[in-house]
C-alpha cells in the first residue's frame, strides 16, 4: 500500500488551544480550536440534545461552548463536520445563528445525501448537491483559523465523506480512529469499506508521531474514564486494531466480523436526516409542525 506524504510536516510546530466538551449522553466529544496568536476559533463535531422518547430537542451542550466562546472573547470563524454522524445531532446551525462562522464538510456528503435521501424517501425539494453547507471539502484542501492554517485530508471508510482536519500539532480525525484500545470506527454503513478504512488509517498514521490526535468518540473499555487525546506514536504502537504490523487483509477480517455483531447506533434515524441537512431539521408541514421520518426494514 502506498500511503500519501505530509507535505505540510513543518507546520506542526504550531500548537493550538484545543477545548473539549464530552456529551455523556452520544459519548461524543466536541471541540473549540483556537489559533493561539488571535481571538479565532472553530468548533468541531457540535451536539444537539435530543431525547427520542420524547422527540424533545435542546442546547445545553451547544449553549456551554458558546458560553465558553463569548467569556473568553474569541471570534468563531468556522463550524466543522468531520463527517455526516450518524450516532448524534449536529448543533451547527444553532451555533452558527449566534456566533457566525461558515459550515464545512467533505464533498462527499453529496453521496451520503443522495443514498440516505433515498432512504427517508426525501422529495425533489431536498437537495443532494451539498448547498447546504458554506464549505464542501476536497481532498488537499486548505482554510484559515486566524493565522493557523488547517489542511484537510480525505479519510473514508467509515462513511465516504470523513475528513481529518490537520492544524499544527493537532489531528481531529472524526470517527476514524478511537483511542488505543478501542480500536477504529465501524465500516459497515453504506459507502463504508474497511479495506478504504485501513488505508485512510495509515495515512492518519504517516504524520508525525508527537502530532496530537483529537477522537470524535469514546466509550471508556473496561471501565477506564473518558477520553479523547493521544498521539499518532500511541496509536501505532498500541491501536488494537490497527498498530504497525497488522496488515490490511488482517484488518479487513476483524473490521467484517466485528461489524457483523453490532446493533444500529441508538439515534441513526434521526441523526442522518438531520446531518445530511447540515444540522436544520426538515421542514415544517402545513401544520407548521416537524417530523422525521422512520423508514421500516430500510436499515
Amino acid at each position: 500500500m502506498t500511503v500519501k506524504p505530509i507535505p505540510f510536516a513543518a507546520e506542526l510546530t504550531v500548537r493550538p488551544e484545543v477545548v473539549p466538551f464530552f456529551d455523556p449522553a452520544t459519548n461524543t466529544i466536541s471541540y473549540i480550536v483556537r489559533d493561539p496568536s488571535s481571538t479565532a476559533c472553530a468548533v468541531v463535531d457540535s451536539v444537539m440534545d435530543f431525547d427520542y422518547a420524547s422527540g424533545h430537542i435542546s442546547f445545553e451542550h451547544a449553549d456551554a461552548i458558546i458560553a465558553h466562546i463569548r467569556d473568553k472573547g474569541w471570534t468563531l470563524e468556522w463550524l466543522i463536520e468531520t463527517h455526516a454522524h450518524a450516532d448524534h445531532l449536529s448543533a451547527a446551525p444553532y451555533i452558527q445563528r449566534h456566533l457566525g462562522g461558515k459550515l464545512g464538510i467533505g464533498e462527499n456528503i453529496k453521496a451520503v445525501q443522495e443514498v440516505f435521501g433515498k432512504v427517508f424517501n426525501e422529495g425533489t425539494e431536498f437537495q443532494r448537491d451539498g448547498s447546504q453547507f458554506d464549505r464542501l471539502f476536497q481532498d488537499g484542501d486548505s482554510y484559515a483559523i486566524g493565522a493557523m492554517t488547517v489542511h484537510v485530508m480525505a479519510t473514508p471508510g467509515h462513511t465516504p465523506a470523513c475528513m481529518t482536519h490537520v492544524v499544527g500539532d493537532a489531528a481531529f480525525v472524526g470517527d476514524t480512529l478511537f483511542m488505543p484500545d478501542g480500536g477504529s470506527a465501524r465500516a459497515d454503513f453504506p459507502g463504508g469499506d474497511a479495506a478504504t478504512l485501513f488505508r485512510s488509517i495509515r495515512r492518519i498514521l504517516s504524520l508525525p508521531d508527537q502530532t496530537r490526535l483529537f477522537m470524535c468518540h469514546d466509550y471508556g473499555p473496561n471501565g477506564r474514564e473518558i477520553r479523547w487525546e493521544t498521539t499518532v506514536g500511541d496509536e501505532r504502537k498500541h491501536n488494537i486494531h490497527v498498530h504497525d504490523g497488522v496488515t490490511e487483509a488482517e484488518f479487513v477480517r476483524l473490521r467484517t466480523a466485528r461489524d457483523a455483531t453490532l446493533a444500529m447506533p441508538a439515534l441513526i434515524i434521526p441523526s442522518l436526516q438531520v446531518n445530511i441537512r447540515g444540522g436544520e431539521l426538515p421542514p415544517k408541514d402545513e401544520s407548521g409542525r416537524t417530523f422525521l421520518k422512520v423508514p421500516v426494514n430500510a436499515l
